[in-house]
């Protein structure tokens, strides 16, 4: 299987390859490419319908010259524990980034979460999102606040009083209790509906179905959240040294 970056060429077989409708790994079967490359070829640039193998081709460049260019003092990647890969982990970022986006987050929240998730401690503060993330604060501030109020991330003081970000090992959890209760939310409204436009007419016969089906969709998330957590959840069994 090839390595190295993908070239114009085959960004061009990609795009005739979403022409035709093809699925990432039929696509990346043909180019002898990692389904994930494809992935993540496709979804930074633009999407399947919008995917373009020229712009992507000189995005690319661009991102690759600025890579080159010396990182200002003190903007340097920080080292990388248990004898990690430095760049791997820095395409697995943009990678994870990537797919939070495509599945509907805002990027700026995407990349603060997906930063917060591949950091070992789990939190960060202000200024270090800032630092490692290279954007301003008051992009670091807003995506905090979308990403609480979402519960995707909590905030605690630390010993020297500054706010913590935290993204909690049962994040996702949270994550789906949350938009279950939203749901159901939505069902007390719906139904509220149905006496307002007299039962039995089409409109609240259309509300009453509404109310049903996402009824249903609350309560399956919130037990298959609950059964998962009690099954799934894993730690690691020993942690090994960090240097």
């Amino acid at each position: 299987m090839p390595g190295g970056r993908l070239t114009q060429q085959e960004r061009r077989e990609i795009a005739l390859g979403l022409a035709d409708g093809l699925a990432y790994a039929e696509i990346a079967r043909r180019l002898d490419r990692p389904t994930s490359t494809i992935t993540r070829e496709v979804l930074r640039n633009g999407g399947p319908t919008a995917y373009r193998a020229d712009l992507a081709h000189r995005a690319t460049e661009r991102r690759a010259h600025r890579r080159r260019q010396p990182a200002p003092r003190g903007t340097e990647a920080p080292e990388q524990a248990y004898g990690r890969d430095a760049e791997a982990v820095r395409a697995y970022e943009e990678t994870l980034t990537t797919v939070m986006t495509a599945s509907g987050m805002p990027s700026m929240m995407a990349r603060v979460l997906a930063c917060l998730t591949l950091t070992d401690t789990g939190s960060l503060t202000a200024s270090e999102l800032v630092q490692r993330l290279q954007v301003s604060p008051a992009s670091v501030s807003k995506a905090i606040a979308f990403l609480e109020s979402q519960g995707l991330v909590r905030r605690e003081r630390d010993e020297r009083r500054r706010d913590r970000y935290v993204v909690d090992d049962d994040v996702w959890y949270q994550s789906m209790m949350a938009s279950a209760r939203s749901i159901a939310h939505l069902v007390e409204t719906a139904r509220e509906g149905v006496q307002v436009f007299v039962p039995g007419t089409p409109a609240a016969v259309r509300l009453e179905n509404i109310a049903r089906f996402l009824d249903f969709v609350s309560e399956s998330t919130a037990r298959a959240a609950e059964q998962a957590r009690e099954i799934l959840r894993t730690r690691p069994a020993t942690v090994p040294d960090a240097t």
